[in-house]
């Protein structure tokens, strides 16, 4: 017994430490339930209860005194943040106390200010996620700073549940749900009849994306977007005996990877898409309007009926044929 309170107390001396040293104090507004409070009195509260580190001697059987009456509070025991038995788990340490600070005399009249998460928080999303990377920092997160959603002000308790059996954010059927709740419009470009299958879960988002940030344009997992589509699509790596400019430079140059109105997920049908740049390129510069026969000015050819430019030039992504310089075989 003696040597578990001897490392309890090591746990809140490192955990204060860690949370001061991290800004926790520097509060913009008081909190909902404590609105009777100034900005000013919270900071100074919270001040206090770090330097002096008053936890709970009881732990989480403190806590619970009051919020056992809540589901959201309990749910926290049936996921691994509340996993007494594992050594990684805040339950195994401080317990409630090593994400909400020293309880202090919040349970005597609840007058003192806890760490708080979410969108009531009354610390900004910089200093919640303080509070997060104090353990969560595995390589997948050291790209978090400068980050699209570290820059964008997002916290981490915006994406996940830690009061929950299962975080929605890591289950294949709910991330998807979940992302797209800010990203709504690549949520329509989903639902477009050329796009992966993504609504069938079959891909998620973090298949391409790390959301805790790298050091690639757009949060992706590789270093491009080209190795990121290689991962699924290796038939189109290179090098081919004879390139075609674009599809080295980015596939996203004729792709839109989230979904399209237009075959293989194009962002324009061709020959428009294909005149972008063969603008002045021998019969490529003529205006091809039509597409076969449906209502078209122009009569079916192989110009704009069937797959347009590539009805001939079918090898677009390139060529390895001796005689395929104009991609054609």
């Amino acid at each position: 017994m003696k040597s578990i309170i001897k490392l309890t107390r090591h746990f809140a001396s490192s955990a204060m430490v860690l949370l001061c040293c991290l800004g926790v104090s520097q509060v913009a507004n008081a909190a909902k339930w404590d609105a009777k409070m100034t900005p000013e009195e919270v900071e100074a509260t919270l001040d206090k209860k770090f330097v002096e580190g008053k936890y709970s001697k009881k732990g989480a059987d403190s806590c619970l005194m009051c919020h056992k009456k809540s589901a959201k509070v309990m749910d926290l025991f049936k996921g691994v943040h509340g996993d007494i038995k594992s050594s990684k788990s805040p339950m195994a340490g401080l317990q409630c106390e090593a994400c909400h600070g020293p309880l202090g005399k919040h349970n005597k009249g609840g007058k003192e200010p806890m760490i708080t998460f979410g969108k009531d928080s009354s610390l900004s999303a910089e200093k919640q996620n303080s509070v997060c990377m104090g353990c969560h920092t595995d390589d997948k997160r050291m790209a978090w700073n400068g980050g699209h959603h570290d820059n964008g002000d997002v916290a981490c308790a915006s994406c996940h549940s830690v009061h929950s059996a299962n975080d929605p954010v890591l289950s294949k059927n709910s991330e998807i749900q979940v992302c797209t709740s800010c990203h709504t419009k690549q949520k329509a470009d989903l639902h477009k009849r050329s796009s992966h299958p993504m609504k069938w879960a079959q891909m998620v988002c973090t298949d391409c994306h790390n959301p805790h940030g790298t050091f690639a344009d757009s949060g992706l997992a590789q270093i491009d977007n080209n190795d990121t589509c290689y991962d699924c699509h290796a038939e189109k790596r290179g090098p081919k005996l004879w390139e075609h400019s674009p599809v080295v430079d980015d596939c996203s140059n004729c792709h839109n990877p989230h979904g399209s109105v237009n075959d293989g997920m194009l962002k324009a049908r061709p020959p428009q898409l294909c005149q972008q740049c063969h603008a002045s390129d021998g019969h490529a510069s003529n205006a091809y309007l039509g597409n076969t026969g449906l209502g078209s000015e122009v009569g079916d050819n192989a110009f704009s009926g069937g797959r347009s430019c590539l009805n001939c030039h079918s090898q677009v992504h390139g060529s390895n044929h001796p005689s395929g310089k104009l991609l054609q075989r």
